[in-house]
C-alpha cells in the first residue's frame, strides 16, 4: 500500500534560498489546541515556515504566541510548551497580530502579505485537519501538475468524526452553487485545505474578511483559469461545545460572496508562473514511478 501521509523526506533548502513550503496559521481563541497544532506542523520534516496570524485572541492564545514571539525574536532555539509538557523549536517560526479581531480571511490575507515560500498551504489551529496530510496537498504541485490543490472531505480520504448533517448539506450546496456558477467540478469549496504557488497569491486581491474567504478565492482563482487538482483528506471535525465557530449566517454570507464574487467580481489577471524545476519530486500519488518503460532501451 501507497504511504500517502509520510513526513520523512525533506527536501534541502530551494536554489533560491526561500523555504519550499509557508504554513500559514490563522488564530483565534485556540488556547486549547494551539500548542498541540505547532507541535505537529513543526515535527513535519521538509523546508518551511510557519507564518501564524493571531487575530485578536481573548482567551489567553495571545499571550501564549507573545510568548513564542519573544523566543523567535531574542534568537532562542526552543520555546516551552507548558501543556504538552515539551519543548518547541523555534526555527523558521514568525508571529504577527491582528489588534482586534477581523476574521478568517483578514488573518490569512495579512499571513499571505509576510509569506516567503514557493508554495502556500493554510493549516487551521484547531485539530481537524492532520497536518501529516499537507504532503498529500503538494504533491501534485511538486510534479508539476496543478497550481492550486484543495483538500476534499468528500472523497473518501481517511477517518471522519460523524458530526452535523445540516452543515454537510449546506456545503455542499454552497459547493453545488460554485460548480453552477464556476463550471468546475469541485467536491469541497469550503475546506480549510487549500495549496497554491506563491505566485498566485501575489497576483490576487482578496477581499472577504470573514470565512466568505473560501467563495471569493476559489471564484477569481477558476476566473483566472490556473490548474486545479483535489486530493482526499481526513476530517476530525468538532462540536460548538469544542470551539466550532462557523454558523448559518456564514453559510448565508457565503450564498452572497459566491454570487457577488462570480458574475461581479471583475477579471482576474493571471499570474506568471515560475519556469524553475521543483526541487523535490515525491511520488506517492504515482504507482509504478520510476519502473522503466515497456520497450526502452539504456543509452551508452
Amino acid at each position: 500500500m501507497i504511504d500517502h501521509m509520510d513526513s520523512t523526506r525533506s527536501p534541502s533548502r530551494t536554489p533560491t534560498g526561500r523555504p519550499h513550503l509557508s504554513i500559514v496559521i490563522p488564530v483565534y481563541n485556540e488556547r486549547a489546541t494551539i500548542e498541540e497544532i505547532l507541535w505537529r506542523v513543526q515535527s513535519l520534516q521538509i523546508d518551511k515556515e510557519l507564518v501564524i496570524v493571531d487575530d485578536g485572541s481573548t482567551d489567553g492564545t495571545g499571550d501564549f504566541l507573545r510568548t513564542v514571539a519573544d523566543a523567535v525574536e531574542r534568537g532562542l532555539p526552543f520555546v516551552v510548551l507548558p501543556g504538552l509538557g515539551c519543548s518547541l523549536p523555534t526555527r523558521g517560526m514568525r508571529v504577527f497580530f491582528q489588534e482586534q479581531n477581523a476574521g478568517k480571511g483578514a488573518a490569512l490575507r495579512r499571513g499571505f502579505a509576510e509569506v516567503r515560500g514557493e508554495l502556500v498551504v493554510v493549516q487551521d489551529a484547531d485539530l481537524e485537519y492532520d497536518p501529516r496530510e499537507i504532503f498529500r496537498l503538494i504533491d501534485p504541485i511538486d510534479r508539476g501538475l496543478a497550481d492550486v490543490v484543495y483538500g476534499s472531505r468528500f472523497l473518501g480520504g481517511g477517518a471522519h468524526r460523524v458530526l452535523f448533517f445540516w452543515h454537510s448539506v449546506g456545503n455542499r450546496l454552497l459547493t453545488l452553487l460554485s460548480n453552477v456558477l464556476t463550471n468546475i467540478n469541485l467536491s469541497d469549496v469550503w475546506t480549510c485545505y487549500k495549496a497554491f504557488r506563491v505566485e498566485i497569491l501575489e497576483g490576487l486581491v482578496i477581499r472577504e474578511s470573514r470565512f466568505g474567504f473560501e467563495a471569493e478565492i476559489t471564484a477569481k482563482i477558476a476566473r483566472a483559469g490556473w490548474r486545479m487538482y483535489e486530493v482526499p483528506i481526513s476530517y476530525f471535525g468538532r462540536n460548538y461545545a469544542e470551539g466550532k465557530k462557523i454558523g448559518w449566517r456564514d453559510g448565508v454570507r457565503g450564498v452572497w460572496c459566491t454570487v457577488r464574487y462570480n458574475l461581479f467580481g471583475g477579471r482576474v489577471v493571471p499570474a506568471r508562473i515560475s519556469a524553475h524545476p521543483a526541487p523535490w519530486t515525491p511520488t506517492r500519488l504515482t504507482p509504478g514511478f520510476g519502473a522503466p518503460a515497456i520497450g526502452a532501451v539504456d543509452k551508452v
